[in-house]
């Protein structure tokens, strides 16, 4: 019954290892969420990662289960039994072993040192006359995703951030800026984290490799509102890219419907991030009116909307201005006829900014 209950004792942390390595393994199936066991990387460099990430797992596993074998091999193999009170037999050094122990790390070591490097120089390459470039701009708390080739730019608004859309097969070269904090571009289905630092521009290649939507986000802490600091990655067909293009370049072409005359007109701006200059506004009812907003951060500041709440849900926007206006800018939006009311109006892009509108 002893002997028992010590095979148990000796038995209980490798079951609980057990169902704790098998509880990572169903999480990481069921929620696509890097954990233990990472998920397939969808770029050429990501999966040069991958590969030294399980490589270096495998290499970890087989020194832990070594380890701890020879662990319990002692333990159990030359534990103090019942009757026995002598020293068992001492030994004194070995050279074999010794030569062992220390040889086979060392070559361990100098196959990890070699391999991480290839695995940093192919990540690392930069690719000659990339035929798409992206800027990304971090900033406290979106980010803004500019295709300056082709014209377009977009900053997120809101908890779920801009949309990137980028080619599969071609290469993509990105250019990070931060316009105040440090920031971090991280998008875990890329395998891939840099840091977006202020006053640098840190520059990087990828090729993606399979279509699909993926999620990114801020992994640096910045403040505040680093928690909503997310975006979204699709990846599409070269030729479905073209299209999204053109289609975007025709939008950002298109001129809005004028107001009726006679509209009223509404004088609002913004000098930083934690307040508008107007706490109040005030518009008649059942009339559509325009707000004309400026910003009015410095040239390099972050950009600032006007947005209007539904009284009915905290969450859910009667209006959303676009574009938003980037420092220095003034943007009128046209907003249709709202029913008499107060109403809380705000910066998505800064969600402490906001002010009352009453309509009447």
């Amino acid at each position: 019954m002893r002997r028992a209950t010590t095979w148990t004792r000796s038995l209980l942390p490798l079951a609980v290892l057990a169902l704790v390595v098998s509880a990572c393994a169903q999480a990481t199936a069921s929620n696509p969420v890097p954990g233990f066991f990472p998920l397939p990387a969808i770029t050429d460099q990501g999966q040069s990662s991958e590969n030294l990430y399980v490589f270096i797992l495998a290499i970890a596993t087989a020194i832990f289960l070594l380890v701890e074998g020879l662990i319990l091999f002692a333990v159990l193999r030359y534990r103090r039994r019942k009757g026995d009170d002598q020293l068992p037999t001492q030994t004194h050094g070995s050279m074999p072993f010794e030569l062992a122990w220390t040889i086979v790390p060392f070559i361990i070591v100098v196959a990890l040192f070699t391999l991480s490097y290839q695995t940093q120089e192919q990540v690392d390459a930069a690719v000659p006359n990339p035929p798409l470039t992206v800027d990304v701009t971090g900033f406290q708390w979106q980010w803004t995703f500019d295709y300056k080739a082709q014209g377009l730019s977009f900053t997120g608004q809101g908890t779920d951030g801009p949309v990137m859309v980028l080619p599969v097969g071609e290469d993509v070269h990105f250019r990070l800026h931060s316009n105040d904090v440090i920031h971090s571009f991280y998008l875990p289905a890329f395998f891939f984290k840099k840091d977006v630092v202020p006053g640098r521009t840190n520059e990087f290649d990828l090729t993606l490799d399979q279509t699909g939507t993926y999620a990114g986000q801020c992994a640096e802490f910045c403040g505040l509102g680093h928690a909503d600091m997310r975006f979204t990655v699709q990846a599409v067909s070269q030729a479905d890219f073209n299209a999204w293009v053109t289609k975007e370049q025709e939008a950002a072409k298109a001129t809005p419907s004028p107001l009726p005359s006679g509209a009223q007109s509404l004088t609002l701006s913004a000098s930083n991030t934690t307040a508008f200059d107007e706490s109040t506004l005030t518009a008649a009812a059942g009339q559509p009116f325009a707000v004309v907003f400026t910003n009015n951060e410095p040239t390099g500041g972050p950009p600032h909307d006007f947005a209007i709440k539904d009284p009915a849900g905290s969450s859910n926007m009667l209006f959303t201005g676009q574009p938003l206006a980037q420092a220095g800018q003034t943007v009128t939006y046209d907003v249709p006829a709202l029913p008499a009311g107060t109403y809380t109006f705000i910066c998505i892009v800064h969600p402490n900014m906001t002010g009352t509108l009453t309509v009447k």
